[in-house]
């Protein structure tokens, strides 16, 4: 990012900022109350945080904000040192050194907590200007935008990925240094680190509104296993980029007439063509056995779910019966509505239509359909047989619903069983549960 792309920018969000006049009063110091330079201040912080959205930046340096970013021919704002000041203290900004390191032990984090709680008051504007700051409202965004990416392209509660990948995400190494930190302190994230031949680094984080747990040695595992993954994709845009350099230097050969050193790079594309096999196949394979892990963490939670209604049956003591009744009974509610909506769907739109022409066809519709067949009846005669119609249906579906319900106790299943139960002709898609 350069200081000019900042300079055009600020020049579109701040009209009058060319306005000497204007920018007079705007670059001079604090002084006074906070209730005289309060508006000051918030148009600087307002426009800090702009350009850090423009351009995505999550770190800045303090120093390159007052000398680069708003100076004018020379001319820097003397409040600015006052602004980022203000800012530190009421949180707007970290200084990247208070930030926990996720990546250390926890005593090393809390040696580094408990010199922030006694050493923190001790900073000045002028050792504002020697570090570098993180923007507390950037980093939540870029946060949220992490666990959003990964919810997208992850169906599990959470997920583990690899350190690289990480960082891919949050635009660099500070920044994802700096949103691993946040998220651990959110109870969002973990970070994860395995020696094999070499460190391979990771983060577990947590895409349901929970606490993520802590590390096992499955996601030790599975981080490896993704860490292999990756491995191999490279090692896959290795060789296709081989593949294509010895295609095109072989159709060069053909065509200059070289046939030797066409056949040359034949060789060499069917040796690149199998060495692609084999790796592709090893990548396959712990590609699925990743799947398999993810599955069986879905299988997991289906099984807990299915003995948490069991219990819950067991306990209200709903008969098989009854469970069978509403189970046919909400399937048929379920096909009702959705041959009404397909019917809605269906219909099309007709906008060029006015309501008096729809009334007018309306009513001759009605004139044919009462001269053909006298005895039947029109709609505002059936007014009655739709309220009837309707009454029953609601009792219909109020039956159902009840039927799923906690049960009072003994009076109310002898009440189940002597309703009366309608005759289904067809077959329900739920088979008969048998009673344990």
């Amino acid at each position: 990012m350069s200081s000019i792309s900042v300079s055009e920018f600020i020049s579109k969000e701040v009209p009058d900022w060319n306005d000497d006049v204007i920018a007079t009063a705007r670059f001079k110091a604090f002084s006074g109350q906070r209730s005289d330079w309060q508006p000051k201040f918030q148009f600087w912080r307002n426009l800090i945080l702009k350009i850090a959205r423009r351009f995505g930046l999550l770190i800045i340096h303090p120093s390159q904000v007052k000398n680069e970013w708003f100076n004018r021919g020379g001319l820097t704002p003397l409040c600015i040192d006052d602004v980022l000041f203000v800012m530190y203290n009421e949180g707007d900004i970290v200084r990247s050194a208070e930030f926990l390191d996720s990546t250390s032990g926890r005593l090393s984090q809390l040696f580094r907590r408990v010199k922030n709680l006694i050493g923190g008051s001790a900073a000045t504007p002028e050792v504002l200007l020697k570090d570098h700051v993180i923007l507390m409202a950037i980093l939540k965004d870029k946060a949220d935008e992490v666990i959003k990416l990964l919810a997208e392209s992850h169906w599990t509660s959470s997920c583990i990925i690899t350190m690289r990948k990480f960082q891919d995400m949050c635009g660099g190494r500070d920044e994802a240094s700096a949103v691993l930190s946040y998220l651990s302190g959110c109870g969002k994230a973990l970070y994860l680190s395995i020696h094999k031949n070499e460190i391979i680094e990771g983060v577990k984080v947590l895409l349901s509104p929970a606490v993520v747990s802590g590390v096992s040695s499955l996601d030790c595992d599975v981080l490896h296993l993704i860490w292999t993954m990756e491995k191999l994709q490279q090692q896959l845009d290795v060789i296709d980029r081989h593949y294509e350099m010895s295609r095109k230097s072989a159709l060069v050969s053909l065509q200059s007439g070289n046939k030797v050193v066409a056949l040359r790079h034949a060789r060499q594309l069917k040796l690149t063509k199998e060495s692609r096999e084999k790796c592709a196949s090893l990548f396959n394979r712990v590609e699925e056995v990743v799947s398999v892990i993810e599955n069986a963490e879905s299988t997991k939670k289906v099984s807990e779910a299915i003995q948490i209604g069991a219990q819950a049956i067991k306990k209200n003591k709903i008969s098989v019966d009854e469970l069978q009744l509403s189970l046919e009974e909400l399937e048929e509610s379920i096909d009702l509505q959705k041959q009404a909506e397909k019917v809605i769907e269906s219909t099309p739109s007709y906008s060029g239509i006015d309501d008096e022409d729809i009334e007018e066809e309306f009513k001759k519709l009605e004139l044919e359909l009462k001269s053909e067949n006298p005895e039947v009846t029109m709609p505002g005669a059936s007014e009655e047989a739709r309220e009837t119609g309707a009454s029953e249906s609601a009792e219909s579906l109020s039956f159902a619903f009840s039927s799923l319900g906690l049960e009072d106790g003994p009076a109310r299943a002898s009440a189940t069983r002597d309703s009366e139960v309608p005759v289904r002709s067809n077959e329900s898609k739920y088979p008969v549960l048998e009673a344990a």
